[in-house]
């Protein structure tokens, strides 16, 4: 800072004002200020600043995959949320473990983070006694959890079944099968395999057929390999409920290679209005659930909130899925 100050012509006292954006340093000198640290490649160390103010000036985030589209779609919202504030994003990754985001979070809290955003809302007995314990807002995204620790910003992906399975049953589908990951690997997915399963019994259809891909995540590949798999006991239904996009995508393929005919011999269904359901061949009926604006809305929250706009009160945001149908269901 004096190597800047005696190139800039100003005190040092100046340059750390003008560095931290104070008012008393006018915007020319500020911006004369900063061309100079550019020059000389100085980053301004907030470190001393952050422990006076007790701020980290970061939220910490956790996702179970970096290659999940709508997770992407999530944070990319979520970024851009906080494009005009002074937060910035630490992004750890469970791969669909409770075990592995208990982990995490424990990396993600020595970090001091402002607040901490949980893709779900099943963690372990520890995650969440080290969250009850850190002071710090937490909100709990793309679920709502039962018992929920502190900001909940996301919808029942149990609930949401109800409208895929409303629409195979009034098209003259009696007869389905759930295909997802094994239910002790994704959670999310496993309360979509509940919801059909519980739909369906209400509306008076058969017995769900459990169809289990194996740990998550559940892919394309996953999808195809899985039909492959269990074609013999798949040639008896009406319909697929597939976890996601992707794992219909990748059914599909299978079932057109076995000689069946979508929606004719079997409909097929997703869920989070992927790209590819959209451009498919046929496009897939799914769910639209709203990952742009989860992170939309964690984001903006989470400014409120830490900014005192608004009351630290617990934000419950119950998002409605959207039913978008297609021509996988005829």
């Amino acid at each position: 800072m004096r190597d800047i100050a005696k190139e800039a012509g100003v005190s040092p006292m100046t340059v750390s004002r003008a560095l931290k954006s104070d008012g008393s340093v006018n915007a020319k000198t500020r911006q004369m200020v900063q061309d100079v640290a550019d020059k000389l490649g100085y980053v301004y160390d907030t470190t001393a600043q952050a422990f006076r103010a007790q701020r980290s000036g970061f939220l910490a985030l956790t996702l179970p995959s970096i290659n999940n589209a709508n997770f992407a779609t999530t944070h990319k919202a979520l970024t851009e949320s906080l494009a005009e504030t002074d937060l910035q994003l630490l992004q750890g990754i469970t791969n669909y473990d409770v075990v592995r985001e208990e982990q995490m979070v424990r990396q993600l809290l020595a970090r001091r983070p402002d607040a901490m955003i949980l893709t779900g809302g099943t963690h372990t007995d520890t995650t969440r006694r080290l969250l009850e314990s850190a002071s710090i807002p937490v909100f709990e995204i793309w679920d709502i959890p039962e018992a929920p620790i502190g900001h909940v910003i996301g919808f029942s992906n149990s609930d949401a079944m109800g409208l895929i399975v409303d629409h195979l049953a009034q098209s003259g589908r009696q007869r389905l099968g759930f295909v997802g990951a094994s239910a002790d690997t994704d959670a999310r997915g496993h309360e979509r395999r509940l919801g059909t399963i519980k739909a369906a019994r209400e509306r008076g259809l058969a017995e769900v057929l459990d169809l289990q891909i194996g740990p998550a995540p559940a892919t394309m590949s996953s999808g195809l390999e899985l039909v492959m798999r269990e074609i013999d006991r798949i040639r008896g239904l009406d319909a697929l409920v597939c976890v996601s996009d992707p794992v219909a995508f990748g059914a599909m393929m299978a079932l057109e290679c076995l000689g069946l005919t979508i929606p004719g011999d079997i409909a097929v269904t997703g869920f989070g209005n992927f790209e590819i359901s959209r451009i498919s061949r046929p496009s897939i009926t799914t769910l639209d659930v709203g990952a742009q604006e989860i992170g939309t809305l964690t984001g903006r929250c989470a400014n409120e909130i830490l900014s005192g706009i608004s009351a630290q009160d617990a934000v419950i945001e119950t998002l409605t899925p959207r039913l978008l149908v297609r021509k996988t269901t005829g």
